[in-house]
């Protein structure tokens, strides 16, 4: 297990700088700047006999993008599952915006691999499916966002893979989240679609502020997307890898890139 401490994406921030040799600015400082900082003091997960996270000590600063890779079995979901309340830990603590938490998190927002829409309601409503006063509005604007403007009178069932994980995004942000959990979203997409969900998941990010979560198997799609990489192996941190690439700069073959990959799968 490696001692963590908050790991940002330079090592003195400084508010509204980009990261020296980047370009990129750091976290907590994209878009309206909305992020929540996420904490875990000491938190432990048992199911019966079986633990499945073991003395978690966790932060990760307001507006960080953060992946987390392991093996099957080491405790990912279960994380996923703490940080929304959908779970409670079986001991310590979880903090969100300084303040511990438990139940569900109004503030907190998942998106899945299976992007779960409503067949009944059309697009529009299935992105405001929330409600409330001027929904209509925002989900429009949402919709645009995420390049579907003018689906929004199709049933789901007309859309691409690719077009239903958009509506779930826009979907995911109507309530403007400060934190967004993300589940193997882009797992069951092809290729290219999947490099699409990519770079519009990094643009509304920038755009939005929000911290977000990665859950995935995928190393290269890991170390493409986040500011940081946490490796979870039997319910601890294995490893906690700073991205200190531009984002720019991390196509496919570039010699540093596949330096972090090797280091994170070889802590897989």
């Amino acid at each position: 297990m490696v001692p963590l401490r908050a790991v940002t994406d330079f090592e003195e921030p400084a508010p509204a700088t980009c990261r020296e040799g980047t370009g990129e600015q750091g976290a907590g400082t994209h878009g309206t700047g909305k992020g929540l900082e996420l904490a875990f003091d000491g938190v432990t997960k048992a199911f019966g006999d079986v633990g499945v996270l073991r003395g978690l000590d966790l932060v990760i600063p307001a507006g960080q993008f953060v992946a987390v890779v392991g093996r099957s079995g080491g405790g990912k979901t279960t994380l996923m599952r703490l940080i929304a309340g959908l779970d409670g830990p079986t001991g310590g603590t979880i903090r969100i915006a300084g303040t511990a938490r438990r139940g569900l998190q109004p503030d907190v927002r998942l998106l899945f691999q299976d992007a779960r829409l409503l067949p009944w309601q059309r697009v529009l409503s299935n992105v405001g499916i929330a409600r409330g006063p001027g929904w209509k509005a925002r989900a429009q604007a949402l919709l645009a966002e995420v390049g579907l403007a003018d689906r929004a009178g199709d049933w789901p069932y007309v859309l691409s893979g690719g077009q239903k994980q958009r509506v779930a995004l826009a979907r995911a942000l109507v309530t403007e989240p400060g934190i967004l959990l993300l589940d193997e979203p882009f797992g069951a997409l092809d290729a290219l679609t999947r490099g699409d969900m990519h770079r519009l998941l990094t643009k509304v990010w920038r755009q939005h502020g929000f911290t977000a979560v990665l859950i995935t198997h995928d190393v290269a799609e890991a170390v493409a997307l986040a500011d940081r990489v946490l490796v979870l192996r039997d319910g601890v941190i294995a490893d906690d890898v700073a991205i200190d690439l531009p984002r720019a700069a991390r196509a496919a073959g570039a010699p540093r890139l596949a330096e972090l990959e090797r280091r994170i799968l070889n802590a897989v």
